[in-house]
């Protein structure tokens, strides 16, 4: 990663001063809804293709199984190896990107051995992989770095804080040994673990050894104070790094794979029939969700990070039935959720509206005593943002939302209402019960309607010219003629009958 970042600090400090661009990414907000914003564009971008396919819960599975291959990544860097641990370390998204195709071929190996259905061998194959990545956890791995309560939620407030150092000017390392001036020399016991005794012990042996020696870089060597001038730093968060490289993949295998993995989401036969090969295109689309996952691993944890897969392309598609246009509105609703997100977290509602005094507006109105204190987790509170965007997009959805399903059910109500007036009317319209099937005031009685609903039915009918009411009785005018007439035609067509009128 670091020549990437190099390449992008390089580029930048073509626009910006290095002091500006240091406060920038120093800044815990900045660097919070960055890493965000990058981590909504690839699980968007991934998840509209799971949610298209019904696979939308596969990223469930695998952002549980990927933990699997960092815990088992983990304990072999540092206590095979004897590498330090580091959560964006390379082999840590190789062993999740393992696990995630482990988690699939598990799931197709249940499902094609024709005893369980495939939601319930993905049922059956995850919680066995987490579950032993859990026990892992718990067992061997408890640190800063990788625990119980990182594997839950993570911390994207504190990814500004682990980051690589990149030297401009002044980039002397130095190297500490024991006749440097600045070596700071002390005493050892060389055998008081030999032998299981306290160095206050008679037999204790001791040895001179230096406490600091050893090769400083430019940044360790200025916060040591081995350097007279401050060297000219620049320092890049891993998050935004490892999150930045693999949103760029998803884009790229998105851009590339564009028409193989439209036709594979809505007809994988097809696909197969015309040599995609779809299952190959599946399993690249699983590497790429694993490798989201585990980059989201230090920011959201590995079970928050399914919202960001799944909410964002289902708020969208209430939207559009556009695949293109779907990709593009995914990405943004998870990036405006991780923005507003942030200022959620802060206790403020779309960065405006002061949560704290909400919750004492309701205690004062209800009489509760509710903790008017908003204190949240800032990745949990990018989450319930992306909710509440989906939530919109549920509720005001010009096509698909709420309210314009209740005003379309409403009219086919009432126009179906208005249809079977107009039927009625037709059918009795100059027959000998007209008297008494077309009277004004027992209308109402032939369809066991209320007076007040079809006094309503009949005022709509009258406006739009439909009838007409003489002598207390209803009459159908030209236009009511032709509407009756439409009607009965469209009904005899979609019973498959002959249109005779």
């Amino acid at each position: 990663m670091m020549p990437l970042e190099r390449f992008l600090i390089d580029f930048l400090l073509n626009f910006v001063a290095r002091e500006e661009l240091n406060a920038f990414l120093r800044s815990p907000q900045n660097t919070a809804i960055l890493v965000g914003c990058l981590i909504a564009i690839s699980g968007a971008l991934l998840g509209a293709f799971l949610l298209l396919r019904g696979l939308a819960l596969t990223s469930d599975a695998i952002s549980h199984t990927v933990l699997l291959g960092i815990v088992v990544a983990f304990l072999l860097m540092t206590e095979v190896f004897g590498v330090e641990g580091d959560t964006s370390s390379p082999w840590l998204v190789l062993g999740a990107s393992l696990a995630g195709v482990g988690t699939v071929m598990l799931t197709e190996m249940l499902y094609r051995s024709g005893l369980v259905r495939q939601d319930a061998a993905l049922g059956l194959a995850f919680p066995l992989l987490f579950a032993i990545a859990v026990i892992l956890v718990s067992r061997f791995v408890d640190d800063a770095h990788l625990d119980e309560d990182a594997v839950l939620v993570g911390e994207i407030g504190l990814a500004w804080a682990n980051t690589n150092s990149h030297c401009f000017e002044n980039c002397e390392s130095v190297t500490v040994t024991e006749k440097h001036p600045a070596a700071r020399m002390t005493r050892q016991c060389s055998n008081c673990r030999a032998l299981g005794i306290s160095p206050r012990d008679s037999r204790a042996e001791f040895i001179e050894v230096c406490a600091n020696c050893g090769v400083y870089r430019p940044a360790q060597a200025w916060n040591a104070g081995l350097l007279e001038r401050e060297p000219a730093l620049v320092f890049f968060p891993k998050s935004i790094s490892v999150t930045l490289v693999i949103a760029l993949f998803t884009l790229a295998f998105v851009l590339l794979f564009y028409k193989e993995l439209k036709l594979a989401a809505f007809d994988a036969a097809l696909a197969k029939t015309l040599g995609y090969r779809p299952g190959l295109l599946n399993y690249a689309l699983m590497i790429l969700v694993s490798l989201a996952a585990v980059g989201a691993f230090d920011a959201v944890g590995s079970i928050l990070v399914i919202a960001f897969f799944i909410i964002p392309p289902a708020a969208a598609y209430l939207l559009t039935d556009r695949l293109a246009l779907l990709l593009l509105l995914s990405p943004l609703i998870g990036a405006a959720g991780a923005y507003f997100g942030y200022d959620l977290a802060r206790g403020q509602l779309f960065g405006v509206l002061p949560i704290a005094e909400g919750i004492a507006l309701i205690n004062r109105l209800f009489g509760l005593d509710l903790i008017e204190t908003w204190d949240s987790s800032i990745s949990a509170s990018m989450v319930l943002m992306i909710f509440i965007f989906f939530t919109l997009a549920w509720v005001f959805s010009p096509r698909y939302g709420l309210i314009s399903t209740l005003v379309r059910r409403s009219n086919s109500r009432r126009l179906f209402a208005e249809q079977v007036v107009l039927a009625h009317i037709r059918n009795h319209q100059g027959t000998a019960q007209a008297a008494t099937e077309l009277r004004v005031e027992t209308l109402h009685a032939h369809f066991r309607w209320t007076p007040r609903k079809m006094a309503r039915v009949l005022a709509r009918l009258r406006a739009l010219g439909a009838i007409r009411i003489i002598a207390g009785q209803a009459q159908l005018t030209e236009r009511g003629e032709n509407r009756a007439r439409h009607f009965r035609r469209t009904m005899l067509e979609a019973n498959n009958m002959p249109a005779v009128d």
